[in-house]
């Protein structure tokens, strides 16, 4: 049978209402920032619980836009090293100078102290990222330390569509959220990302970056330097249909995740593979399953064991390699950040399908738990 690293769920009636639309937008010929877009917008932003959405061409082009709204130019951005590259790509393309934290193991985010630490007197914002889709539950003490020093906090909520703490939405705790809807996002528009706020002033200079830095659609008059960051009406049109699921999708991924913590549960007891769990107060989407090996195990024997023998294929990691170890970040190292060097080689995903079956987590579970007991002892 096998388990995939990633599956792309659309049915057969999400492919149906797609070709209808893109129908309609080849009849009319509105191909971007249309009826589309708009609907897409203020879905995503209902579906939140945010006033105002702004679709744009990628996670990273949002990222990009709110440091360029709050103008990092020439100046310091924290980010966690325990992301991808497109947050401190976004930082540099900005034109900041990204600033690595540390990250707390339980959460893989930053923490009041890690973010303390690599705060400076030219700190210009912070990112928060919610890796994998957790939320932690530093989320205000975070927001208020920024706040105490009048920078702004920026989530890179990439990973969590549908992700809430206590109530509140991912991109709802500070000034601005950046999503990503990448093809294995738990919603995808195919490529593109969204911008929330609740400032009127952000989403407006956002539509302007998103469009080349034009004052309006309708004319050619430059007012700030922007890029071609549209989303296409074709994406919007397959976001808008995807985004329909998105509670369904969490509920089933959040059902894999329990069978996987309860199955798990033994080895993490005995040393073994531990989950990183989800914090109280913290309702994530599971966009990742991160689990952290025993100190010595070979991660690549790991995953290659259950791949040959139980055709499990285990998702990317979460990441095998933190940004201030990454080459071409190598200017911007400042200082070893432990606990993300240590939990970037240990770290292993389990596959998690927004249609996965229960006979598919169960060899999941087989596999890592036979594989894991014969390379762990």
């Amino acid at each position: 049978m096998g388990v995939p690293a990633a599956r792309i769920v659309f049915d057969e009636n999400d492919r149906a209402a797609v070709a209808d639309a893109v129908s309609e937008m080849l009849a009319t010929g509105a191909l971007t920032l249309g009826p589309w877009t708009e609907r897409f917008e203020q879905s995503f932003a209902t579906e939140h619980g945010a006033s105002h959405a702004v679709a744009v061409a990628s996670g990273t082009a949002a990222l990009e836009i709110i440091l360029r709204t709050v103008d990092v130019r020439g100046r310091d951005v924290v980010i966690p090293a325990v992301t991808f590259y497109a947050t401190a790509g976004a930082v540099l393309h900005a034109g900041g100078r990204p600033v690595f934290a540390d990250v707390d193991p339980a959460t893989l985010a930053l923490s009041p102290a890690t973010l303390a630490a690599a705060l400076t007197p030219d700190t210009a914002a912070v990112v928060l990222v919610h890796i994998g889709g957790l939320i932690t539950p530093e989320v205000d003490a975070l927001r208020a330390l920024c706040d105490a020093r009048g920078v702004p906090l920026i989530e890179d909520a990439a990973h969590a569509h549908g992700s809430s703490y206590l109530g509140r939405a991912a991109g709802t705790f500070g000034l601005a959220g950046a999503f990503s809807f990448y093809p294995t996002k738990v919603t995808t528009s195919g490529e593109g990302g969204m911008i929330l706020t609740e400032s009127a002033e952000l989403r407006d200079d956002a539509r302007i970056h998103r469009d080349q830095g034009k004052g309006s659609f309708a004319t050619n008059h430059h007012v700030r330097l922007g890029a071609s960051w549209r989303m296409s009406e074709p994406n919007a049109a397959i976001g808008t249909v995807h985004l329909r699921r998105l509670k369904e999708f969490v509920e089933t991924r959040r059902r894999v995740a329990q069978r996987y913590d309860a199955a798990l549960a033994a080895l993490a007891a005995q040393g073994g593979l531990s989950p990183v769990t989800e914090p109280a107060g913290c309702r994530g989407n599971y966009y990742k399953y991160v689990a952290l090996l025993p100190a010595g195990v070979d991660r690549a024997a790991f995953k290659r064991a259950v791949a040959e023998e139980y055709q499990v294929r285990l998702s990317g990691e979460v990441y095998d390699l933190p940004l201030h170890l990454q080459p071409v970040l190598a200017p911007y190292r400042r200082t070893e950040l432990p606990v993300a060097e240590d939990v970037c080689a240990r770290q292993i995903c389990l596959p998690v399908h927004s249609d996965m079956t229960e006979d598919e987590t169960d060899l999941v579970i087989e596999a890592v738990t036979a594989v894991h007991r014969r390379l762990a002892g």
